[in-house]
């Protein structure tokens, strides 16, 4: 009984996993952080976190598909493409993505700079050019990103930059069917369900439209 007492006891001591952490869907960047990281990371010189942030902003990928992009999912020519196709780790599905120029030339002058050549990893990690940067190693660099313009680092994850673009277009255009090729979902609901949207949402999309 004593030791039944005293596991209890333990039980109720112990700390939970999530105390303290923000939980749930992180958010998106808003349009001014996002150029606010990129002018500092200009500034800094920072070619390489440039073109990994403006690239993660632009693909839309999963963090895990982001990290293993290799220079000829890109650049398969020597140069950034207009589009590229990945195939997406998690459903095995491949999903197409728009480079916008300022992507394109971040990633220009990093391959440059870094020596890139065709087969190799576009971000590599501390193990060397055989490995690719990790998705822990990727979530450090977002974390300093975001501080270095006064946002709380637990507020925001890898997801952040996934969801960024996304939901910009979405508020823009309220385009479900194109998002969720973009995002590479199976079903549209999981797109109402990543995006967060409300029925105050579709409602405003649906006061646009007079008939």
């Amino acid at each position: 009984m004593t030791e039944v007492l005293s596991t209890i006891e333990n039980i109720s001591k112990r700390v939970p996993w999530n105390k303290g952490k923000v939980v749930g869907a992180k958010p998106p960047l808003r349009p001014k952080h996002v150029w606010s990281i990129r002018m500092k990371l200009q500034v800094e010189g920072r070619v390489r976190d440039l073109a990994l942030f403006n690239l993660a902003i632009d693909s839309k990928l999963r963090g895990c598909d982001v990290v293993a992009l290799k220079v000829d999912d890109v650049a398969p020519g020597g140069y950034a493409a207009d589009r590229a196709s990945v195939r997406q780790k998690k459903t095995g599905r491949p999903v197409k993505f728009e480079l916008t120029e300022t992507t394109r030339q971040a990633i220009d002058d990093y391959m440059k700079a870094a020596s890139k050549r065709p087969g190799d990893y576009l971000f590599v990690g501390r193990r060397g050019p055989s490995s690719s940067l990790t998705t822990r190693q990727y979530a450090r660099l977002l974390s300093d990103w975001v501080t270095s313009v006064g946002l709380d680092p637990h507020l925001f994850g890898t997801h952040s930059l996934r969801r960024t673009k996304a939901t910009l277009i979405y508020r823009r255009t309220g385009n479900l069917r194109a998002l969720q090729l973009l995002l590479g979902h199976t079903k549209i609901e999981s797109t109402v369900r990543y995006l967060g949207i409300e029925v105050d949402d579709a409602l405003a999309i649906a006061e646009q439209i007079d008939v």
